[in-house]
């Protein structure tokens, strides 16, 4: 049997040991998962005849190696931070490797090494990156194919909360790492170019700088800049390109609501509060705020805010607790972005029945035949349930589609890479349709630059 050793069971990882256990009697497959806990392996591999749940500690070295030295191939679901023990492995026992997370400078670096042995470590195979590179390459080389010319690209991708789920103020749930969503934007400025001018918006206006979208069947959306959208020219072929944009996906209204936090200081992530353990959550607000022994801290935060009484911000903020001296943050020596993440988690976290939804738009524009012409394309999941969520799938189907195929020999360019190729994207996308995951693609008169979308 052809053993394939999946390291990491998460929360991304249900939707592709499934896809594999179920091709596993055709495909002649052992699907061995290994997990720091036995618990969240066996749960995914269930009582599958050709899984197994394997207890396995990434810092044991030995245990490690031994399981790595024994597949066929390898798939990393690990924290990106974790990737390169791993890597190294591969390399030496020569093992295929594939994982969704972004090429790292390090991993770059031994691309030339990885040729030399003839194997393929595919990266940035998940939903974003994975699903955005796939679906824009192959409109772009479409285009390109034609004779036309590329003069925009604009894509944006959310995780957010399925219609039927959204039931609270802010339209907003934790889908995925909520660390992640905390501390998103921090760390530099987003970049991107706009009808041949470099644009730059620094953290504490990037949540005021948003655009909207519209989709087909689920209404308007807001999108915000992601941190730098230049480097795609290269890896997307588009260095002439006059405008490109990258951002993220969220429900109108949450961008402006969000700022609040930036602008207090509350998604600070370095350093530590003092007896942040014993803080109130009021207790945490107020200490953003001035000292005044006579005002509240409501009139206090909105006095500084800006915020009248009847601004829907003002109920979304209130709709979190922010300010009962009840609920304990319970967190000793936590950063402020800690905190407000346990804050939140207590009402964004999805409830057993809630779904979840990825919402993905693209939008190319080109010249050809003399003519200006627009493309727009866009992709709704909505998950099935808490284990097989849309990020779950849109992650872990990609990846697992990509590894039977390289496993197989139908995915054979050798090196350190990301799917923009035809050899790859051309038959994963083509049978993620078959799982619900495809693009819907219209022509539409091309617009350019639109004054009133206020991320030009």
């Amino acid at each position: 049997m052809n053993k394939i050793l999946v390291i990491g069971a998460g929360r991304s990882a249900s939707s592709l040991i499934k896809y594999l256990l179920d091709k596993s009697e055709k495909e002649d497959l052992q699907v061995r998962v290994a997990d720091i806990s036995i618990e969240n392996a066996q749960k995914l591999i269930g009582n599958h005849t050709n899984g197994k749940a394997i207890l396995l500690d990434i810092f044991d070295e030995k245990a490690r190696k031994d399981e790595i030295k024994n597949s066929d191939i390898v798939i990393s679901m690990l924290p990106a931070r974790f990737h390169m023990k791993v890597v190294k492995d591969c390399l030496k026992f020569g093992k295929n490797l594939v994982t969704a997370s972004y090429i790292s400078e390090e991993l770059k670096e031994l691309d030339k090494e990885v040729k030399a042995k003839g194997l393929v470590f595919m990266n940035e195979i998940g939903l974003d990156p994975g699903i955005d590179h796939m679906s824009a390459m192959q409109v772009i080389d479409r285009i390109k194919d034609k004779g036309g010319k590329m003069i925009l690209f604009e894509s944006f991708t959310g995780g957010l909360v399925a219609p039927e789920s959204d039931d609270n103020l802010w339209n907003y749930k934790f889908t995925w790492n909520p660390r992640n969503v905390v501390v998103a934007g921090q760390g530099g400025v987003a970049k991107f170019i706009q009808e041949g001018r470099y644009k730059y918006i620094p953290y504490q206006k990037l949540f005021r700088r948003t655009e909207f979208l519209e989709i087909e069947d689920y209404g308007r959306f807001e999108a915000l800049a992601n941190r730098d959208s230049l480097k795609y020219r290269e890896i997307y072929g588009l260095n002439d390109i006059l405008t490109l944009y990258r951002g993220t996906i969220r429900k109108v209204g949450f961008s402006r609501a969000w700022n609040v936090f930036v602008q207090l200081g509350m998604t600070d992530d370095s350093y530590v509060m003092e007896g942040s353990e014993n803080m109130s959550y009021r207790d945490f607000t107020n200490s953003f705020l001035s000292y005044n022994p006579y005002d509240s801290v409501e009139l206090k935060f909105r006095h500084c805010l800006k915020i009248d009484h009847d601004d829907i911000i003002w109920d979304k903020l209130l709709e979190l607790d922010l300010f009962s001296a009840d609920k304990k943050v319970g967190l000793k020596d936590a950063t402020p972005a800690q905190i407000l993440q346990k804050i939140l988690m207590d009402s964004w976290t999805l409830e057993e029945d809630d779904k979840d939804m990825i919402v993905m738009y693209h939008k190319f524009g080109y010249e050809l035949d003399g003519k200006k012409k627009q493309i727009e394309s866009n992709m709704v999941v909505i998950g099935d349930d808490q284990t097989y969520t849309a990020m779950a799938k849109t992650v872990g189907l990609p990846v697992a589609i990509a590894t039977l195929k390289i496993l197989k020999g139908e995915i054979k360019t050798p090196g350190v890479q990301l799917p923009i190729t035809k050899e790859v994207y051309e038959p994963i996308l083509k049978e993620l349709e078959d799982y619900g995951i495809n693009f819907k693609e219209k022509e539409v008169e091309y617009l350019g630059y639109n004054p009133f979308n206020l991320g030009a």
